[in-house]
């Protein structure tokens, strides 16, 4: 069982707009209620559901496709005010914000019978709630409404934005109170909470998203300091299954069960299976992706010796095959290979040759860049059809990673930024970060050689994870990387099969993206993105708050 809270509990953050006894006799008020540690912990714990957590939808991003929907309000560039995304995000955050307003303004009602520590324990974990909650709002919207107290009805419609930089000063404020009064870590049999390194964690990455280098560089360093505390996991691809859920190098995760078939993004299970094992293979890597992977010598495929486009998964940096199916390979009791000739492939199941469901000359709808997702996908689920590991929203290696950009950013090149660096490179390798015989260590102090470095760190360490589109977004890449189209396998019957599975080297630019437009007819365009510079950095104020007030003004373009 897992040792998390995980309760439910409705209605806390609301407060009573008139002399009417509008709450149901079934459930608590905020009149009454926490009046013992016993509700403040209810009210806390009500807020350790995945509802309220979560990064950003990896679909968002130059690294995820959607056969069935081709695309989204983002990559389609089609957002405005009326998007029910926008709304959601808005909604759900603004909820948590109400609830830890509601336990601020009522939590001493019950000091008399709540121990001091436990009242300031509890405290810090709201009010670092609260900041995570305006922290993705900050960084999505821009000026948003900082509401700090409960609001009755009347006063919701005076409320107006706050500008960005003051709600980032209260959010970094809220963050050191978490800080400075939650504990470092907890009894391995007790409950897992939050943390010291959690409320550090939030501010590093907001920092990171805002350009506060300083302030990044610092918070990732004391987590870096917290001896004893995190260490990368020491194999890559284990780390997103079941048996990574204790590891030292998370931060921050919520539970999943069995019941919940849906990640955090959105995305069905079915969808990210091999048709072949019952999925859809709809849900799928780009070839942008996999093309971004270097190769073991450290350098990208249009640049190094060791790349065969005949054999894209050889001679690559592991996380590779850690995160993508690779062609030929065992994949949930059958091999997965996506070649047009395969008609029939081994089934380790039956132990036999089967019709091959996941080429696109037997299966029309197989994954039409020949991609699928292995990162987190545990061999089980092609019996259940469901997934019950947690969902990993910080892990050390961000950290990391946060910590050496904001040090290049800052010029402060020095050791213990290759050192960083270095020690995600070389746990994708397996091996220690002093064995740079064993894996391309960099040892470059260039700033921009560092820049570019520890972007395409980012894009392929934490592929799938929901950091990319907020990467996109704060080093201004999306308008560029966003409005080029998604390239798959040519149609069964017009491809060359001595091209196949790439007809070339991909020409990678010094942002790290693929450029593609020279392969002509020997790749295919099976969707074509959109992104609005002059309005998309920043998401809509939804329609329907500005309609119930008009005090709210609208981001430009929207």
């Amino acid at each position: 069982m897992k040792k998390y809270l995980f309760l439910l509990l409705g209605g806390i953050g609301l407060t009573a707009c008139n002399s009417l006894d509008l709450n149901p006799l079934s459930e608590p008020s905020t009149a009454t209620f926490y009046a013992n540690q016993t509700e403040l912990e209810l009210a806390v714990n009500d807020l350790y559901r995945l509802d309220f957590w979560g990064n950003d939808n990896e679909q968002f991003t130059d690294n995820y496709w959607h056969r069935g929907m081709l695309g989204n309000a983002v990559t389609f560039g089609t957002m405005n005010s009326e998007d029910a995304t926008t709304q959601a995000y808005w909604t759900v955050c603004y909820k948590a914000i109400a609830r830890a307003n509601s336990f601020l303004a009522n939590k001493d009602r019950a000091a008399a019978n709540t121990p001091a520590t436990v009242l300031t324990r509890l405290e810090a974990e709201m009010r670092l709630i609260r900041a995570y909650q305006y922290s993705r709002l900050l960084t999505h919207f821009g000026d948003v409404p900082l509401i700090t107290d409960p609001l009755v009805l009347e006063q919701s419609y005076s409320v107006i934005r706050t500008p960005r930089n003051e709600v980032l000063t209260f959010v970094f404020n809220e963050l050191d109170f978490a800080i400075a009064n939650l504990p470092a870590s907890y009894p391995t049999s007790a409950v897992r909470r939050l943390t010291k390194g959690v409320a550090l964690a939030i501010k590093a990455r907001t920092a990171l998203y805002t350009n506060n280098w300083a302030v990044a560089k610092d918070a990732s360093q004391a987590i870096m300091q917290q001896t004893g505390v995190y260490s990368l996991h020491s194999n890559y691809g284990q780390l997103f299954l079941k048996a990574g859920e204790t590891s030292p190098e998370i931060i921050l995760s919520i539970p999943r069960d069995e019941m919940q078939k849906v990640f955090t993004t959105g995305t069905p299970v079915r969808d990210q299976l091999p048709r072949i094992a019952g999925g859809f293979g709809a849900q799928i890597p780009t070839r942008e992706l996999v093309d971004a992977y270097e190769c073991r010598d450290g350098k990208p495929i249009d640049e190094s010796p060791l790349y065969n486009p005949r054999e894209p998964f050889k001679n690559r940096d592991p996380r590779l095959t850690a995160t993508v199916v690779e062609f030929g390979t065992n994949w949930l009791g059958y091999t997965y290979q996506p070649h047009p000739d395969s008609v029939t492939v081994f089934s380790s199941k039956e132990n036999r040759r089967v019709a091959n469901q996941d080429t696109r000359s037997v299966a029309a709808f197989a994954s039409f860049t020949g991609f699928l997702w292995k990162k987190g996908i545990d061999q089980s689920w092609a019996d259940k059809q469901s997934e019950d590991a947690d969902a990993l929203l910080i892990r050390y290696a961000e950290v990391l990673l946060t910590y050496a950009e904001a040090k290049i950013e800052l010029g402060e090149i020095d050791p213990t930024v290759l050192q960083a660096i270095n020690q995600v490179r070389a746990r994708a390798y397996g091996v220690r970060v002093d064995d740079t015989a064993a894996y391309p260590a960099i040892t470059t102090t260039n700033v921009s050689e560092l820049r570019q470095i520890v972007r395409r760190e980012r894009r392929v360490e934490f592929a799938k994870e929901g950091l990319r589109y907020m990467d996109l977004i704060r080093w201004r890449l999306a308008e560029k990387a966003l409005t080029r189209p998604v390239i798959g396998l040519p149609d069964p019957a017009a491809q060359n099969r001595s091209k196949w599975p790439f007809p070339g080297v991909t020409p990678i630019d010094t942002d790290g993206l693929a450029d593609y437009s020279g392969f002509g007819t020997d790749v295919k365009i099976v969707a074509q993105r959109s992104f609005d510079a002059s309005r998309q950095y920043l998401w809509p104020i939804p329609a329907l708050e500005i309609r119930v007030n008009p005090n709210l003004t609208q981001n430009p373009g929207y």
